[in-house]
């Protein structure tokens, strides 16, 4: 979730490289893929931008803005530039341009193949593409035991020369099914991440959602991520808060799909815990305070 991360971390004099995902088949960015045939869908690759802006507010609202028919202006302009040049890179290279990203971050596809998400469940039944996972159509309460993609798709040279050359490598926080593991099992992801010398950091959800993480702990987050990645985390970060009873029952409100906030019982040295919810609104990550843990541990 870029939002969660890169706000904070940009304030600091470090080079950011974002790995983002791009086999949506849902919302804006699904559809206009699906319609369009680009590859990869947007969604992920505009977030990173909006968030690594320094344009001006009514620049980054516009390309934020979203129509009557669900879509959004930034998934818009690329799909215009990838179907009127055939380059996804372009497209993408183009968003930074309109959106002032400074030139020493990155923002890169994981994979510029075509391919979409395959979950089975415990009962066995395959669920197909990843808006059928993250909005579960099925029986939301059966465990989801496999996470693979088909046809494979192999990662871009580009992310893997980010990966290799990185100090800290963050994984999350982010639907763990529908998003961490769309980029996780592109082909040469996971190796590179297992064989990179940097801090592995892996920052869980704060809440449970229904139909990928009903009842998960911080450590089955973990174990997931550490199983798809074939390899152990150097640290864990997770929060420790919890919000009031109104603020919390607000926000589930808007969002049903999402159950409790997510608790530890481990004494796993990796695991450090904090608050990191913002004070006030939606429950979500605060990325002042997630970017002083992370820095702090490389």
């Amino acid at each position: 979730m870029p939002r969660a991360v890169l706000p904070g971390l940009k304030k600091y004099p470090v080079k950011i490289s974002v790995v983002s995902a791009t086999l949506d088949t849902g919302g804006s960015a699904g559809r206009l893929r699906q319609g369009f045939k680009t590859g990869i869908s947007f969604g992920d690759i505009r977030r990173a931008a909006l968030a690594l802006s320094e344009a001006d507010v009514k620049t980054k609202n516009y390309f934020a803005y979203r129509d009557w028919d669900g879509h959004v202006a930034a998934n818009v302009f690329c799909t215009a530039i990838m179907a009127a040049t055939g380059s996804q890179e372009t497209a993408v290279q183009g968003l930074k341009t309109k959106l002032k990203v400074p030139s020493q971050h990155e923002i890169l596809p994981v994979t510029l193949d075509d391919a979409n998400i395959f979950a089975v469940l415990e009962n066995g039944q395959t669920i197909v593409g990843e808006a059928n996972i993250d909005v579960p159509k099925h029986n939301g309460n059966l465990r989801i035991k496999e996470v693979y993609l088909e046809p494979k798709a192999e990662a871009y040279p580009k992310a893997l020369k980010a990966i290799e050359e990185a100090d800290a490598i963050t994984i999350g926080p982010g639907d763990l099914y529908s998003s961490l593991a769309q980029i996780l099992l592109v082909q040469g992801i996971a190796q590179a991440i297992r064989e990179s010398k940097a801090k592995k950091i892996y920052i869980c959800n704060l809440m449970q959602k229904h139909g990928e993480t009903d009842h998960f702990m911080v450590q089955d987050f973990t174990a997931q991520v550490e199983k798809i990645l074939g390899g152990s985390l150097d640290f864990v970060i997770y929060n420790k808060t919890k919000p009031d009873a109104q603020r919390t029952a607000l926000y589930k409100k808007k969002h049903p799909e999402l159950l409790d906030m997510v608790e530890n019982r481990t004494l796993d040295q990796r695991f450090i815990e904090a608050d990191l919810v913002t004070p006030y609104g939606p429950i979500a990550h605060d990325p002042d305070k997630l970017a002083k843990i992370i820095l702090s541990l490389i």
